[in-house]
């Protein structure tokens, strides 16, 4: 009986447990079912729900920030644009109180308008005037209207009609309209551009050309400078137009215009406006303030305006003055009846003078030279001087203005630049030597070693500019320009020269 008992209360509990275990399965099934028909019903009921399995319907919602960060990849003929049903078109209408948040968040996520997408992506307006740091000139560049008032030192710019007649950030420049920046003397030029075009002052000249604004003056009357601080950054800066601009010209030098008329007449076929003196209001249709210098004597093809050179310029100035050689004698396979080389010494009559210049000039004929003894008189039309450089296979001289006349040789001819004692090898380099090799002319430099210079006799040996020169530029321009500049004169060693003169011959003899 107990046995009994014992196996009937076994039975009982495996049964038990066995039902236990299927009712919990049952309830696992039940509560599952559940879930699934209340998420259907909230997905059929809630506009945002969007089940992400269920084919054929619109991606979640995505605002223009996101999108604008978002890759967007094209669509091939697989990946078709998905289908909208009619009923998944069709919004819930919102309960009370929820309407307003709607509206509020539908608003927020509007689609940008054709207006709001050019504006975001027309590019950044380009600011009038290009401004370099502390050393490099400031040039500034106008297309459409501009109206300058010359004594007043002003240029303003009214916004365009393109622009609505009105500039909500006008901006405001002062230029110095010289190739150096920093030169003492010079008046600044205000470029203003206007937040409204009714501010604009009428005009009382109006012109069909642009105007092009610079300053003379500086450290011009150096015959170096008129070149590498005017004339060479005016070039630059004109030639684009081919002579249709004018030229408004701060602290006019009527010398300078008169020796460079020939050059300021090509660069612009209109008369020049004295900017100081011009007292109405000019209206062009376009402007450039300022002038910029690539290098000293010299032109830089890489930078701004690009694309121009020394040769360039050169050709420019034979054509200017009608300058009828652009290459030099050529000495390969020569015979007897070929002429003579002609070789120009530029004389200098104050300090750097060549002191033995009939001994250098008989060494020349030696060597197989014509020699012509150049001097650049200051008042003389530029233009005649140039005829007899451009006749010249070489031009030699000592460290100078005078040399500038390099610019009217023929391509390919032999510069001879004797540099003077005291270490001034790199200022010779800068100021002719690296502008000839631009040009394109064979450029050799010889150093006057001490015993050519006057300043043994002058000063004496135990002089700190004869006996240590680099104490000398230790101490400052001053005393460099002093010394070897300004008190030197220079005695050929003949023995020395020499050999730099039948190098002169050989290059001549190259292809």
């Amino acid at each position: 009986m107990g046995g009994e008992h014992g196996k009937l209360v076994k039975s009982l509990k495996g049964a038990a447990q066995k039902y236990l275990g299927v009712g919990f399965l049952l309830g696992f099934f039940l509560v599952l079912l559940t879930y699934f028909t209340v998420s259907e019903q909230f997905a059929i009921a809630a506009p945002n729900a969007i089940r992400k399995t269920s084919p054929g319907h619109l991606p979640s919602p995505i605002t223009p920030a996101v999108e604008e960060k978002r890759p967007q990849l094209p669509i091939t003929e697989e990946q078709q644009a998905p289908v909208v049903h009619e009923e998944e078109k069709r919004p819930a209408v919102p309960a009370a109180g929820e309407r307003e948040t709607q509206i509020e968040t539908e608003e927020d996520h509007k689609p940008p308008t054709e207006e709001d997408i050019r504006e975001e992506s027309a590019p950044a307006k380009k600011p009038a005037c290009d401004i370099q740091g502390p050393w490099a000139s400031d040039v500034c560049s106008i297309d459409g209207d501009v109206r300058i008032h010359g004594s007043a030192h002003s240029v303003v710019i009214p916004p365009s009609i393109e622009a609505g007649g009105s500039n909500p950030n006008p901006q405001e420049w002062r230029i110095l309209p010289y190739s150096r920046k920093h030169m003492a003397g010079m008046k600044e030029v205000t470029v203003r551009e206007l937040a409204s075009a009714a501010d604009a002052p009428a005009c009382a000249v109006r012109s069909t050309v642009p105007a092009l604004v610079f300053a003379m003056g500086g450290l011009t009357g150096n015959y170096w400078h008129d070149f590498s601080d005017i004339l060479i950054p005016l070039y630059l800066q004109a030639r684009r137009f081919d002579g249709e601009v004018q030229l408004v010209v701060e602290n006019i030098q009527p010398w300078y215009v008169g020796k460079y008329r020939h050059i300021l007449k090509r660069l612009s076929r209109y008369d020049i406006v004295d900017m100081d003196k011009d007292d109405k209001v000019r209206c062009f249709p376009g402007a450039v303030v300022g002038i910029r210098m690539h290098k000293e004597f010299s032109i830089d093809p890489a930078r701004e305006p690009t694309g121009h050179s020394m040769p360039e310029f050169t050709k420019f100035l034979r054509e200017t003055f009608s300058l009828p050689r652009d290459a030099p004698v050529s000495l390969k396979g020569a015979g007897d009846d070929q002429r003579k080389p002609r070789m120009m010494i530029i004389s200098r009559r104050h300090p750097r003078k060549l002191m033995n210049v009939d001994e250098v000039v008989r060494a020349a004929e030696r060597v197989g030279f014509e020699v012509v003894i150049g001097d650049p008189p200051f008042n003389v039309d530029v233009g005649d001087f140039a005829k007899e450089v451009n006749r010249a296979d070489v031009l030699m001289g000592v460290h100078g203005a005078g040399l500038t006349n390099s610019v009217f040789l023929p391509t390919g001819a032999v510069f001879i630049q004797v540099v003077p004692y005291g270490k001034m090898e790199h200022i010779g380099k800068v100021d002719f030597g690296d502008p000839a090799e631009d040009m394109r002319l064979k450029y050799i430099a010889y150093s006057a070693g001490v015993e050519e210079s006057s300043l043994v006799d002058t000063l004496g040996r135990d002089h700190p500019a004869v006996r240590d020169p680099e104490s000398v530029h230790r101490s400052g321009w001053g005393k460099v320009a002093e010394y070897y500049l300004g008190t030197q004169d220079i005695r050929l060693d003949l023995a020395r020269f020499e050999p730099i003169l039948r190098n002169a011959m050989d290059l001549l003899k190259e292809d």
